[in-house]
């Protein structure tokens, strides 16, 4: 479930392209810096947008290097120097990839998943002490929602996607120790982001998860005819299509709530350009031909 909170590039001003491009960056180095280099391979676009939001509200000032890269080694990058954002959001990316192996494993017994989870666990473990409490509720709310999804029947999809959106509440808010109006905020922004998520990455899958015969969020609740893909997508698009709009929505809501202090521009086009761009692909409400990532 994760690369599809990414900004509309667009819509993006140079200035604010090059900065997402440091958080990036920065977390990238962030991941090596307390985890080690290995790691870097499961760097992604939604923990990037963590560590830009909770640098958004933080009172620290951002600074700024130009570092050689790995991948580009001879041409130096704009990174964001190592902040508290970026380390919290290393640990998220580590530990929510490292779970997420694991539950491919139980799926399909997948070695792929295996080779790296082996790699992982290594590496999630040195940093175990720092944030004990959260990596075992991280992992005991993703092992709910793998037994929510065992089960044979499902009430809703709000019942299905309620722990992985709890799950993103939790990471967004519990960055902040005092329980305030904003870690509040916080709080409803992630669950209404992690639904957003859990339901696309559901539709994304649909085709694939349908044709292999494994669990798929809309495919249990909404298909109780057992249609064909093909009719069954062309049935509940529109609903599908609703449901996402009204969380980017919620999402938008709850940021303009928040005291932000930085990074105002680059936040509200992820929000509200960058969800509804990667909505326009994969519901293929719209077509670009060698179209590229940010």
């Amino acid at each position: 479930m994760f690369g599809y909170v990414t900004p509309c590039k667009m819509e993006l001003k140079l200035k604010d392209y090059e900065k997402f491009k440091s958080y990036y960056c920065g977390l990238c180095k962030a991941i090596k810096n307390n985890f080690g280099n290995v790691p870097r391979f499961v760097l992604n676009y939604d923990m990037t947008f963590l560590a830009i939001l909770l640098h958004s509200i933080d009172e620290c000032s951002p600074s700024y290097e130009l570092q050689h890269c790995m991948v580009h080694p001879l041409k130096k990058k704009l990174v964001l120097l190592e902040n508290e954002p970026l380390k919290y959001a290393a640990f998220c990316n580590v530990a929510l990839t490292y779970f997420k192996l694991i539950d491919n494993i139980n799926d399909d017994n997948s070695l792929k998943s295996k080779i790296l989870t082996n790699i992982l666990r290594k590496y999630i473990n040195k940093d175990y002490d720092s944030y004990k409490d959260k990596l075992e509720y991280i992992e005991k709310t993703l092992n709910e929602l793998y037994l929510l999804e065992k089960k044979e029947s499902h009430c809703s999809i709000d019942e299905l996607s309620h722990p992985f959106a709890h799950l993103t509440g939790y990471i967004l808010s519990s960055y902040i120790t005092e329980k305030d109006e904003v870690s509040n905020t916080l709080y409803d922004l992630g669950y209404n982001l992690g639904k957003w998520i859990y339901i696309i990455d559901a539709w994304d899958d649909l085709e694939k998860d349908m044709s292999q015969n494994k669990f798929n969020a809309i495919n249990s609740v909404f298909n109780k005819e057992n249609k064909s893909f093909e009719k069954f997508k062309l049935d509940i698009n529109d609903r599908i299509d609703f449901i996402l709009t009204l969380c980017g929505r919620q999402c938008l809501s709850y940021t303009r709530k928040l005291p932000i202090k930085k990074n105002e521009e680059l936040l509200y086009n992820i929000l509200q350009f960058g969800l509804m761009e990667k909505m326009d692909k994969i519901l293929k409400r719209s077509e670009m031909r060698n179209g590229k990532s940010i």
